[in-house]
């Protein structure tokens, strides 16, 4: 029978020192050489933006429906938000870009214009003064309000935002988040009766 010693000095088959490199490489590797995760869909603030159209008493238009994404793409929901405006207003621009369609779509004008960052917005019903490929500028004139209530029950513009499949909330384009400001010191310990469990709490 071998003595302990001897079998300590036996070498491990070749096999098992290929696996056991191969396991010390890949743990080795610098964290670098993972890929970066996917950027998150949101706009460029570092970009100028406005709104499409002015309100109809202040320089803000009135949300009439908000921003109501469905849960899966072939869901119904509100992929837009829907701003008062006087028919046969100017719709301009929300930012910078290129026009990338300008037609009639459904029994409607559609303006969509492609803007840096992969963004897409969409204005809708509108009559096109502009021709696709044109080059614009924030608050260019796109076209003029139609005057249709079947979107809406009052005159509206149906403002839309994507970023290349996402839908995004237009108004992210002109409301930005505030900065939220932390408590000062060590956190609120939070106590609870002892008869809480009654509640679920």
């Amino acid at each position: 029978m071998p003595s302990t010693a001897l079998l300590l000095t036996v070498a491990p088959p070749r096999r098992f020192r290929f696996a056991l490199a191969a396991a010390v490489v890949a743990l080795a590797a610098p964290a670098w050489s993972s890929p970066p995760p996917a950027a998150a869909a949101t706009p460029d603030h570092t970009v100028s933006w406005g709104w499409p159209v002015e309100g109809l008493s202040t320089a803000t238009p009135a949300v009439l429906r908000a921003f109501d994404p469905p849960d899966q793409p072939w869901l119904p929901g509100h992929r837009g938000v829907d701003l008062a405006a006087e028919p046969y207003s100017p719709v301009r621009s929300a930012g910078a870009g290129v026009v990338a369609f300008a037609a009639e779509l459904a029994g409607r004008g559609v303006v969509s214009v492609d803007h840096a960052g992969g963004l897409r917005t969409t204005y809708e019903p509108v009559d096109a003064t502009v021709s696709l490929g044109e080059p614009i500028a924030l608050g260019a004139v796109l076209g003029l309000l139609e005057p249709l209530t079947s979107h809406c029950s009052a005159s509206c513009l149906h403002w839309g935002l994507r970023q290349r499949d996402a839908y995004l909330d237009p108004l992210s384009l002109v409301h930005r988040t505030p900065p939220v400001l932390l408590p000062y010191g060590p956190p609120i310990q939070r106590t609870l009766p002892a008869f809480a469990w009654i509640w679920g709490a």
